[in-house]
């Protein structure tokens, strides 16, 4: 991470389906967007978002279950992974389902990213915490160096 972390302000659903689509909008294959907060911050929600922005019309189902979700062309602009770590209970567990080889040339939207060992130390990782606010959620955005200067 680069070391300065931005707060912005997410008022209501209209602010996080912006995040959403600045962050589709700056996205590369190989990037990790690690979505943190508590239960019922927004994790999911900004997901959807971003998963929308790149072009999906269909549903955008959460991994809860499944764990990983995978979007391909045409249905959106490049490849791309969406996972929820919530349910593993050890890191090594990303190995066990074969992370890395979903994750070749593709995004990887991880939801509960601590619960999968953290992706922070990757230059590709933009690490977005969510967190209640009084005038409703405040995202806290750091980027890793390869994504300085591409987020507005």
């Amino acid at each position: 991470m680069t070391g300065s972390a931005r707060r912005l302000p997410l008022p209501d659903l209209a602010a996080m389906e912006r995040l959403g689509q600045a962050i589709a909008a700056a996205v590369q294959p190989g990037d990790v967007v690690a979505l943190s907060g508590s239960l019922g911050a927004g994790k999911t929600t900004l997901a959807r978002a971003i998963i929308r922005a790149l072009g999906h019309a269909g549903e955008v189902p959460s991994p809860s279950f499944a764990i990983i979700e995978v979007y391909d062309p045409p249905s959106v602009r490049l490849p791309l992974v969406h996972a929820d770590f919530y349910r593993l209970k050890r890191p090594e567990e990303v190995e066990e389902i074969g992370l890395d080889d979903y994750r070749e040339g593709a995004v990887l939207i991880a939801e509960w990213p601590d619960h999968a060992g953290g992706f922070a130390h990757e230059a590709g990782c933009l690490a977005v915490t969510l967190e209640f606010a009084d005038e409703g959620r405040i995202a806290i955005v750091e980027e890793g160096s390869l994504w300085l200067g591409r987020m507005p």
